[in-house]
């Protein structure tokens, strides 16, 4: 196996070049590694932004990739994310995420999952991983048989699972704070929301929605998963492409990053953005033009913060922090997390700035040791 640090995949020798330190994504990083395992194919990256609140944190994702560029510009944005998120979170921790480039249904395997198991260890506990986007509770099982610094498994001293099911427990608590400070009232029951993605996470966000009686429109890449959750909730089913215009009370973006650009921004029809995709801007810039359209966006990295909560409390175990994992301890941080949110809601509405700036000053102060928020 090789690990260089470098953005061209296609040639593991060749060291990072200036254009790591040029990318608009390059937030001065602190390491980022390419992974190359010829034996099974492996191609990916590793990017710790920041270990200053402790351990880098954060998935893994597997995709098929346009490009080596695409990936390292994602998983560039998305560690940094990571590194905001468990601040706000209020966890030790610092922030790192990992890409698998392959098509997740055509290249998985076992040798290349123990490989990048291989990998994560070779970090000794700078970085810990967990599932994300195409990685399964399966697929970490197998890496751990390479790595102790893996998290969300079933098979553990300290098992926490799938954390998606938390993530979307989260986001639930975030669109009903985000409707009592856009109307004045936490009710769902009633709300028309648009969930873009039905994956584990916006499945299980819409079963919560509709358990208290929401309006749900839902579109996904995956028609047979659309139809199946349909039938379960009652949800009218879109097109990806009509989503944007569907005259909604919330937004939620559950799938791939990126989706609020220029034109999406305008298409909108709704009063509150809420959701669990990560980096859904696809530059930042646009917070603002969000903000100025009136509608309340609550920021991804400190609404969608329930997963890497659940997947700590199996990391502080296996640190020694705890005896083992403590459901009524979840829920707390979980808690705190929704009150952060308000926080910069409020802060957003009383300051007229976007929330996405606000989120980011309290992030960077949190990391930097001067925030006053108790997290």
């Amino acid at each position: 196996m090789c690990y260089t640090m470098m953005t061209d995949l296609k040639d593991t020798r060749t060291m990072v070049s200036n254009h790591l330190f040029d990318s608009s994504s390059f937030d001065a990083h602190e390491r980022v590694i390419s992974v190359y395992d010829e034996a099974s194919g492996l191609k990916a990256i590793i990017a710790l932004h920041s270990t200053a609140l402790g351990p880098a944190a954060g998935g893994t994702r597997m995709y098929p990739y346009a490009t080596a560029e695409d990936a390292f510009r994602d998983v560039l944005r998305l560690s940094r994310g990571m590194s905001y998120k468990n601040a706000m979170a209020g966890l030790p921790l610092g922030g790192g995420k990992a890409v698998i480039i392959g098509d997740p249904k055509t290249g998985k395997s076992e040798a290349a999952l123990r490989a990048f198991g291989r990998a994560v260890n070779e970090l000794a506990g700078r970085y810990y991983t967990a599932e994300d986007m195409n990685i399964s509770v399966h697929d970490i099982e197998t890496m751990a048989q390479e790595t102790p610094f893996v998290a969300g498994r079933e098979n553990s001293p300290a098992p926490s699972g799938d954390p998606s099911p938390v993530t979307a427990r989260g986001i639930h608590l975030g669109i009903k704070t985000c409707l009592e400070q856009k109307f004045g009232s936490s009710q769902v029951a009633g709300r028309r929301i648009a969930i873009l993605g039905v994956g584990k996470v916006g499945g299980a966000l819409a079963r919560h929605l509709a358990s208290e009686d929401a309006e749900l429109i839902i579109a996904d890449a995956n028609a047979d998963a659309a139809h199946e959750l349909a039938e379960k909730t009652g949800a009218k089913i879109v097109s990806i492409g009509r989503i944007f215009d569907e005259e909604c009370d919330v937004f939620s973006p559950n799938a791939v990053g990126g989706i609020l650009d220029e034109i999406n921004i305008e298409r909108l029809n709704t009063a509150i953005i809420a959701g669990g995709a990560n980096n859904q801007l696809a530059t930042t810039a646009l917070g603002k033009r969000i903000h100025d359209r009136g509608i309340l966006y609550a920021p991804d990295y400190v609404i969608n913060g329930g997963g890497i909560i659940n997947v700590y409390a199996e990391i502080r175990v296996l640190q020694g922090k705890a005896e083992s994992y403590d459901r009524d301890w979840v829920e707390a941080k979980l808690a705190k997390m929704n009150a952060n949110l308000a926080h910069v809601l409020e802060i957003s509405q009383r300051d007229g700035r976007p929330s996405h700036e606000v989120a980011d000053a309290e992030a960077r102060a949190i990391i930097a040791g001067t925030s006053e928020l108790v997290v």
